[in-house]
Parts: structure tokens; sequence; C-alpha cells
């Protein structure tokens, strides 16, 4: 199994934070590598795929470099179980009824995209409605850039195994207390994120 690598401290709104077994703090430079190492992992095992079907919104950012890099048609397939507490408490899954593509339908060999496997039920879920309702996918594999230890399922490419389960605050997470009224104040007085 691997071990964490990202466990460094840096700057994080009005203090610092250091990674532990309970918290992994990723920055913006961090965050952008990993998804730069998943790729690499998917494209080094030669596995070939027809479309990318990220989870949304985990997924969205890393989704999107997927279907750039590989040059192949990017669905999103909408997620939610984390909405209490701004994001902090797990609810019950909701899966979209929906899967948005630009053009065509979902097909062929499939490659599911998301931040992290967590409990392993939105990706367990994702991947029964897939084999239920899309009968033209032909084979499905998972990516991740994070698989906590308390998983009960295994993703197919991760760059990072993470056995003592910790919260991963990631940099995008900022957005989720900020509302337009501060940014509009905060961009008036020329303060930078």
């Amino acid at each position: 199994m691997k071990k964490p690598s990202f466990c460094v401290t840096h700057l994080n709104k009005n203090n610092m934070n250091k990674s532990d077994d309970q918290h992994l703090w990723v920055s913006w430079d961090e965050y952008h590598s990993v998804i730069e190492k998943l790729v690499l992992n998917v494209h080094a095992s030669g596995w070939q795929f027809d479309q990318v079907l990220c989870l949304a919104r985990g997924g969205l950012r890393p989704g999107d470099v997927f279907s750039r890099i590989f040059d192949v048609p990017l669905a999103i397939l909408s997620t939610s179980s984390y909405r209490e507490e701004a994001g902090t408490v797990r609810s019950e899954l909701d899966i979209g009824k929906h899967i948005t593509m630009s053009r065509g339908a979902l097909s062929g060999r499939v490659l599911v995209v998301d931040d992290l496997v967590d409990s392993g039920v939105t990706l367990d879920k994702v991947l029964h409605h897939l084999k239920e309702n899309y009968a033209p996918v032909t084979e499905v594999k998972s990516a991740v850039i994070w698989w906590k230890a308390c998983s009960s399922l295994k993703p197919d490419y991760y760059v990072d195994y993470l056995p003592t389960n910790p919260w991963i605050h990631q940099p995008f997470e900022e957005y989720d207390s900020l509302r337009p009224h501060q940014l509009e104040a905060w961009s008036r007085k020329g303060v930078s994120r």
C-alpha cells in the first residue's frame, strides 16, 4: 500500500495547518500535481477508454483534466452525500437521474473519475447504476486521487492510499462558506484569496 505523499505544511486562510493522521491539507499546487499523477497512473496501465464520467462535484476538476489530456468526451453525473454542516457530514446518497454529455450517449469503455473513495458507497452505487441502466457501456474502471482504508471498495486507479482515513481539506473548500457579497467586498479592497 502506498503511503500518503502529502504530509506538508502550508498556509491556509488565517493560520498554518499541518497534515497529520486526522487531517490532510492540500494546496492548489499539490491538488493539480496529484491529478496529473492520477492521469499518469491510468496512462501507464495501458487501459484504453472511450469516455470519462466524472462524479460531480469532487470529480469535476480531475474529470476535466482526463478529458482534455486523453482527448475523450466528458460526461457528468451529479452525486451528493456530504451536504450537512458545510459539507462535513454525510447524508443519504443522491444520484442524478441523468448523465450530462454534449453529444451521444454513454457507451463503450468508461473511466469513472472522482476525487476520493471514502466509505465506498457512492462508487459502489454508481457502478451498479451504470450496469443496470446503461447497456451500451461495455467496461467500467474507476480512478480517484485518494483511497481511504475505511472504503468498502478498492478503486482501479488511485494515487494515495490513506490508512488513517484523514479528513481531506481540499483547496476549493474555501468557497463552501464564501458568499457573493463577501467576494465582492474583498475584490473591491484588492484582497486576494
